[in-house]
C-alpha cells in the first residue's frame, strides 16, 4: 500500500486528480470507478479544469459509480445520478452510453444489482476505483458488517451514515433514504487499482482504524489492505492519528 500524506487538502485533491488523469491518458479504454461526497467534488473540479484546458479527453472512458440511494430517481437533486451530472458528467465528454450509476428506482433491485455486476464484467472490470471513507469505516455504502467477498447489493444505511449525509436533505437524517444500492467490498477489490482519499481531522480516527486496526468486516475500509495496488492520499489532518500510531514509511508532499 502506498500512503501519501500532503500538507494541505488542496495538495491531496491535486494528487488524486493527477492519478485519475494518468489513468485516462495512458489507457486507450479507461474504466473508472467513481465516488461521491464533498472530497470528490474538489477532485472532479480539477478534472473538469484539465478537460477544459484540452489536457484530458474522456471520449473513450467508461464510468461506474459506487452507489445510489434506493427510491431516488436520477433526476432527484439528492440522487447520486444528479450529483455526478452536476459535478462531472455535464462538463466533460464521457458518452452517456458509457456512464453507469445503479438504478435506485428499479422495479427489481436484486436484478438491478446482478445487471450492474454483469455490466462491470462486460466492460473488462474497473481499472481505477476512487474511494472515500465514511464515519462507520465504509467504502461505498458497505456498512458494518460487510463481508469482504460481498457483491453489489441492497444495504440498510447506518444511522451514523444517514446523519453524516443529512446536509443534502435539509440536515434532517430522517429524510435520508434508509437503503441504498452499493458495489460490494468484493466488487471493489476486483478493481486493478484503488485510490482512497480522505482529508480533515474528522476523518483521522477512522483512517487510523482502517490502516492500523485489525482486518475487520465491521470496518469495510480495512479490506483495502488486501489489495495489491492501493494508494491512500491523506492531508496532515486526516493522517494525524495514523502517523502517531504507525511505524510505516510515510510518503510526504510539501
Amino acid at each position: 500500500m502506498n500512503i501519501i500524506v500532503t500538507d494541505s487538502p488542496e495538495q491531496a485533491f491535486s494528487k488524486a486528480a493527477d492519478m485519475i488523469s494518468c489513468e485516462v491518458l495512458h489507457n486507450p479504454h479507461p474504466v473508472l470507478g467513481l465516488a461521491t461526497g464533498r472530497t470528490m467534488e474538489r477532485i472532479y473540479r480539477l478534472l473538469v479544469k484539465q478537460y477544459e484546458a484540452s489536457a484530458l479527453d474522456f471520449a473513450t472512458t467508461t464510468s461506474f459509480n459506487l452507489d445510489e440511494y434506493v427510491g431516488l430517481a436520477p433526476t432527484d437533486p439528492n440522487s447520486y445520478h444528479h450529483y455526478m451530472q452536476e459535478h462531472l458528467f455535464a462538463h466533460v465528454n464521457i458518452p452517456t452510453s458509457q456512464i453507469h450509476v445503479p438504478n435506485g428506482i428499479a422495479t427489481d433491485l436484486e436484478l438491478e444489482c446482478a445487471r450492474y455486476e454483469a455490466t462491470i464484467e462486460k466492460a473488462g472490470g474497473i481499472g481505477l476505483q476512487l474511494l472515500g471513507i465514511g464515519e462507520t469505516g465504509h467504502i461505498g455504502f458497505n456498512e458494518p458488517p460487510s463481508a469482504f467477498n460481498s457483491r453489489t447489493r441492497v444495504v440498510h444505511l447506518d444511522d451514523i451514515t444517514r446523519r453524516q449525509n443529512s446536509g443534502m436533505f435539509g440536515n434532517d437524517p430522517t429524510c435520508v433514504p434508509a437503503h441504498a444500492l452499493t458495489m460490494g467490498v468484493g466488487t471493489i477489490l476486483e478493481a486493478r487499482k484503488l485510490l482512497l482519499v480522505a482529508v480533515g481531522t474528522g476523518k483521522a480516527a477512522i483512517v487510523d482504524k482502517a490502516l492500523n486496526g485489525p482486518l475487520n468486516e465491521n470496518v469495510s475500509a480495512t479490506a483495502i489492505r488486501l489489495h495489491p495496488d492501493c494508494t491512500v492520499i491523506l492531508d496532515d489532518a486526516a493522517a494525524s492519528i495514523w502517523k502517531n500510531n504507525s511505524s510505516n514509511t510515510i510518503n510526504s508532499m510539501s
